[in-house]
Formats: C-alpha cells, structure tokens, sequence
C-alpha cells in the first residue's frame, strides 16, 4: 500500500519505518527541516533502539518530505501522527493535528478513495471535529471523493518503541466505515499475522503472540488510549503510595510488590516504586484526560490522586535529604540519570529534572549525569552556574554529599561503588528506583536510602 506519515516525532517515525520495513511505500513528511535533513543523511533526529539501522535497510521504501505533495495524493491511507502537547490549563492542544487535516485535505484527488487515520493522542470527540474540517476544505475545494476517517491509537514505549510497533499486544482501530477497517487490516497484516521476516537486531521475542486486532467505534478508539495511560500512571502511584506506607511502619515495598504482583489479576508490571512517572504521555494524557471530564462535568478524582502522588514522590527525595543534612544550602548532590526513562534522550517531565529545581531552590548545587541526556537536559535547565553536567557517574560524584539515582540506566547496573565513594565528602545514596541491592552500596560505606525500603 501508498503510506503518508504526518509528523516524525517518535510515533509518527517508528510507525513510519515500520510499516516501510513490512512491505509498504511510506511517505513521512515532517516541517522540522533539520529533522528531514538527518533523516535524509540517514541519521536519526531521536534516540530510539534500532531507528538507524531500521532506516538503513528501509531506505529504498521510504522518502522524507518537509511539505505534503503527489505522495499524499497518491496514497491509500494518510495517517496524522503529529504532537498535542498540552495548553497552560492541561488540555491536548490540537490545533497541530487540525493543521495537518487540512493540508491533507488540500492534495486530495477527485473520485479517489482515502482513508485518513488519527495515529495522535487527542481528546475524545477530535476525530469527528477533524472528519467535519476536512469535509469543509473539500467543499471548499470543490473536490468530491471518498474520505473515510479512523482513530488508530499508538502505544509505543520509549526506548521500546519498534519492539512494539512490530511486535505489539494489540492493535485498535475506531472506525464507521468497512473500507477504513478493512485498509488498516491490510495495512497491519503482516504484523497481525507475524509473517515478516524479523530484522536481526530487533529479533521476534520468544513466545510472541499473535496481536489482537480490536475493531470499535471512534469514540472508544480514542478513550481507549487515555484509559490504558491512565490505568498504567495509576499503578505506579498506588505502589509508590504504598512505598510511603512501608517506610512509616518499616516493610520493604519490593517484597510487598513481589506478593501482590504475583497475583494474576493484578500483575508484577508497572508495581516498581520509585520517584514516580514521567515522560511525553502519562504526565500529559492523565492530565487531558481530567480537564477534557471537568468540560463535561464529570469528576475524576483517582486519576487526580494519581498526579498528586506522583509529584509528592519527587518532594520525598528531597525530604530524605533534608531529613540526613538538616540544611542544603552548599551542599552538592549528584543526580545520575536525567531521562524520565533507560533508554531514550527525552527528559520531559523528568523526575529528575524536577529534582533537580528543588535542589536549587533549596540552596544546593548539583551535578548531574546522564550516557546520552545531557543536551536535553540542558535545554530544560537553561544555563546555571549551580549545575555541572557529566556522562561519567564517578566523576559526577567527586566531592559531593549525596548521590541521587534517578534513571536506572542498564550501564550503570555494576557500579563500582567502592570507587563512587572514594572520593566524596558524605556517603549518602538515595536510590531512587529501587535499583540496587542495599547490602551491596553499603558495603562500601555508604548510608542507603530507598523508596519504601
């Protein structure tokens, strides 16, 4: 099939790839000159596991495109992936998506048949405003052809998010019309099937199912994404609640997690305490979910106690410190990690960066360490005397009172915390994902702190 990919962001790229890599000619057409530049050159404008060596061998399939042309014209399924990042008041802003409807609208041909699919995070209701847009711009336009709309939500985890696009749990697509399922069954067939010969640096994992391809209604399509991250930034908060229960009465919350986890119904996944959630979809969707709810008059207040226990898991860092060291005024604290998550460059909605701030605010002069973050972060950060930057965790932590992991970064799993703390002026580490045996960092002298622990 003939693809347009709107938008290459981490969705809109990965899913672009993707679908080049099983058969498809794809067409990404991106506004971000710069991106389309290293696109071209062949280098990816993200981190992402596998996006580089994906787009080495999909080169032939794929084209790159700053503006929308014949290839959009041409095409059986346009799909809009751009960004809805959140207005001051935490709404989805979807004016990019809207934007993007329209100039689809404008390379439409007469008497040819489209199915146009919203891949974005949007509120409920946006794929039939956008339906309604586009058939405006038509009129206007004084074109008359098949527009069939569908809502085809994504859930691609960063730094996974090939695994996922290739190999995912499921596929839902929200559709009115027999045509839209009917392309988008096309579409994913390879993927549904598992018939595709998997790249060898992203190999089918073993026991890999079968996806489950579930076909509903519009408006369920797009509910179906703001529930599935709400439910999973609600599991987080719960143990991360129960974590501030376990160090008041003195249970580990890793053992607590172990014995409910191994409870079929509820699951071991997303039941690791730690400094809570981050990143570009929890924080924003939790967000646009309660906003779009108080429009409609509905209260949601687990999915509000959810954010609330989120943020006070950032405080609580810091309250262990100032718990230890009474004053933080002078005093400097390594943060290693500043990705939301292993394995990807975003830092939005870090808890560490929010850590971060807080140490400033308090007086404390930080150094901060991240493998592939740093540029990100400080992006985020601005320029501040009170912050140092480093990729190396040992020289991150010369000469400072506490250690703060944030991100628990596969690399650093072996530490040599003999040699971290050698040449530091306190040994206080606080772990903040629960990462390390505590026997271990003690053995080396240092006092350990972790979340519920």
């Amino acid at each position: 099939m003939n693809v347009t990919i709107i938008g290459a962001g981490y969705v809109g790229l990965t899913t672009g790839l993707a679908l080049s890599y099983i058969g498809h000619n794809v067409c990404i057409v991106e506004k971000e000159k710069r991106k389309i530049e290293l696109l071209k050159a062949g280098k990816s404008p993200i981190y992402e596991k596998g996006l580089e060596e994906l787009l080495a061998l999909v080169k032939k399939n794929v084209v790159f495109l700053e503006t929308p042309g014949k290839e959009v014209s041409n095409s059986d399924v346009i799909i809009i992936a751009v960004g809805t990042p959140p207005l001051e008041n935490g709404e989805a802003d979807v004016s990019y998506v809207e934007r993007a409807a329209k100039e689809v609208a404008d390379c439409l041909l007469r008497g040819k048949s489209y199915t146009i699919v919203i891949k974005s995070t949007v509120p409920i209701g946006t794929n039939d405003k956008v339906s309604w847009q586009i058939k405006q711009r038509l009129k206007e336009n004084k074109i008359s052809c098949e527009v069939n709309m569908a809502s085809n939500p994504e859930f691609l985890r960063e730094g996974m998010a090939l695994y996922d696009a290739l190999y995912p749990d499921r596929i839902v697509v929200g559709a009115r019309s027999e045509k839209a399922i009917s392309d988008l069954q096309q579409l994913y067939n390879p993927i549904l099937q598992q018939t595709f010969t998997p790249p060898h640096f992203l190999p089918r994992p073993n026991g890999t199912k079968l996806p489950h391809f579930i076909v509903t209604d519009i408006i369920s399509a797009e509910m179906i994404k703001y529930a599935a991250n709400a439910f999973l930034a609600l599991k987080i908060s719960f143990i991360n609640e129960i974590a501030g229960l376990c160090e008041k009465v003195g249970a580990d919350v890793v053992d607590v997690a172990k014995g409910i986890g191994t409870d079929k119904r509820i699951g071991m996944s997303f039941l690791n305490a730690g400094i809570g959630w981050g990143g570009s979809c929890f924080p924003k969707d939790t967000s646009a979910l309660l906003e779009f709810a108080k429009k409609i008059g509905y209260d949601m207040p687990i999915v509000s106690a959810a954010r609330e226990v989120n943020y006070r898991a950032r405080r609580a860092v810091v309250d262990k410190l100032k718990a230890y060291f009474g004053d933080l005024m002078g005093k400097t604290i390594a943060v290693l990690g500043l990705a939301f998550k292993p394995g990807t460059d975003d830092v939005r909605e870090s808890p560490a960066i929010d850590i971060i701030k807080i140490l400033l605010v308090e007086g404390a002069n930080v150094k901060a360490c991240d493998p592939i973050a740093i540029e990100n972060a400080r992006k985020v950060l601005g320029a501040n005397e009170e912050i140092g930057f480093f990729e190396d965790p040992y020289k991150a932590t010369e000469d400072a009172d506490a250690v703060i992991l944030a991100t628990e970064w596969p690399n650093w799993a072996n530490m040599d915390f003999e040699k971290l703390a050698s040449k530091m002026r306190n040994l206080l580490f606080i772990d903040g994902r629960n990462y390390y045996e505590p026997e271990e960092v003690k053995k080396a002298g240092f006092i350990y702190m972790g979340v519920g622990r």
